[in-house]
């Protein structure tokens, strides 16, 4: 049975509309984990140490592509609820016409200054040359990257989730068959591995594209749009948050990177890269609930059902905390095998590797509500509560953390870091939440 944005949501209702958004968010997550798997198993670890090195920059530039999706959809599916479904339209159709333009403009750019950039992370000889040759293969797919991170939250608003499922499927595993082709039997190296990733992309976003200029029984089509100055920055003031959480996120990654250097040399650099891919899946766990309820947060306060808000924040508060116990006790429980996956041929990496990510894991507790709060802000339209708290909880916080900690517990204070600036962040983001409870009436 079809569920639509204006149905009353009960726990099995709301679980299964996210569930595509969250599966969704777990395939794409995986384009950069096989690429992590196939270089740092058959290339080696000076090709895998590039990839973390660049890897950030990369997915910093893509991130307005979750700026524009995210934000765009609050703008959306508020006129959907308001029942105007012409401008929801010609409002879809700027967004991804202005998404594809500024990509294309920061994709040249990106390849212009991928050495500069590379040398200035620290990179020479070698790694410098693996670091340019995968970023600028990742830069020319920067559009196809930036437009499926705009249709992933476009799907969910047009009521097919489960399409935008299907497309990060096909994608996903078009990138995973090519890394084995490209890395293991072709031998291309880490140019195999930047050139699998980028098909990957250009597959789920052409498949996106066909769908959405055609025409299709969705809420959605991509049509003639005007350029209309005021629903543009509104769609970017609310979106802004979810950069500012990606693009933030870029900025400490290396942050970390120079402090575990300086603490543990090339190891340290390593165990954090393998620690992040295994954050990546429990990550999306969080961004796909979040991507998945939002357009439905929308439809509602547009259309002025307070009754069925207050039952989406109730549940949201509910799963949000539920799945951070959840996935907490199951980082701890996994550890070794999860790690094993990537380090189980450096016996010293391996052991780095599980203490950190022991300690690493526990800042799963406080993530899901932090990263939900922050995306329902943006679904009522309060872009700037949900830029603060973003801007706090992945820049601020993490920044303070991670360059104090290490001073007063050495390498354990670069794994602590995370989980002091998430705890700190849980309080921010309740203080938010309940303040601003009688305005949005939500509570």
């Amino acid at each position: 049975m079809r569920i639509q944005l204006s149905d009353h949501f009960t726990y099995k209702r709301l679980i299964r509309f996210v569930m595509s958004s969250v599966l969704m968010m777990i395939f794409t997550s995986l384009y950069s984990i096989v690429d992590g798997f196939f270089v740092s198993n058959y290339v080696g670890k000076t090709s895998f140490a590039a990839v973390n090195l660049v890897m950030p920059v990369c997915m910093a530039m893509g991130t307005i592509g979750m700026m524009i999706g995210t934000g765009g959809s609050a703008v959306v599916s508020q006129a959907l609820g308001e029942g105007k479904r012409k401008q929801a339209n010609r409002y879809f159709s700027m967004l991804v016409y202005f998404a594809v333009i500024l990509s294309l403009i920061l994709s040249a750019a990106g390849f212009i200054f991928a050495r500069p950039v590379s040398e200035a992370l620290g990179a020479e000889g070698r790694l410098l040359e693996y670091c340019v040759s995968y970023s600028r293969i990742l830069i020319m797919a920067l559009t196809a990257f930036v437009l499926q991170n705009v249709f992933m939250s476009f799907f969910v608003t047009a009521e097919k989730p489960a399409l935008s499922l299907a497309v990060s499927v096909i994608g996903g595993v078009v990138n995973i068959v090519l890394d084995f082709v490209f890395i293991a039997v072709l031998h291309w190296g880490i140019k195999g591995a930047a050139a699998a990733t980028a098909i990957g992309q250009f597959v789920g976003a052409g498949i996106s594209i066909i769908y959405f200029v055609r025409k299709n029984d969705s809420l959605l089509r991509l049509g003639i749009a005007k350029f209309e100055r005021k629903i543009l920055l509104k769609a970017l003031g609310n979106g802004s948050s979810e950069m500012v959480t990606n693009l933030s996120a870029s900025v400490v990654n290396i942050l970390y990177n120079f402090q575990l250097m300086r603490e543990a040399g090339e190891n340290g650099v390593a165990a954090y890269g393998i620690i992040m891919y295994v954050n990546f899946i429990f990550l999306a766990i969080y961004f796909g609930y979040s991507i998945g309820s939002a357009p439905v947060i929308g439809y509602h306060y547009g259309a002025g059902n307070h009754d069925e808000l207050k039952n989406l924040f109730r549940k949201s508060v509910v799963l949000m905390s539920g799945s951070g116990i959840i996935l907490t006790f199951l980082a701890e429980v996994l550890t070794v095998p999860l790690v094993k996956i990537f380090a189980s041929y450096d016996v010293k990496l391996f052991n780095m590797t599980c203490h950190g990510f022991r300690i690493y894991s526990i800042a799963f507790i406080f993530m899901g509500i932090n990263v939900w709060g922050s995306a329902f802000f943006t679904a009522l339209g309060n872009g700037v509560v949900s830029a603060v708290l973003s801007f706090l909880r992945t820049l601020v916080f993490q920044i303070i953390m991670i360059l104090v900690l290490p001073l007063l517990l050495g390498i354990d204070g670069v794994w602590g870091a995370i989980v002091s600036a998430e705890f700190m962040a849980l309080i921010v983001t309740c203080i938010f939440i309940v303040k601003n409870r009688r305005k949005y009436g939500y509570m």
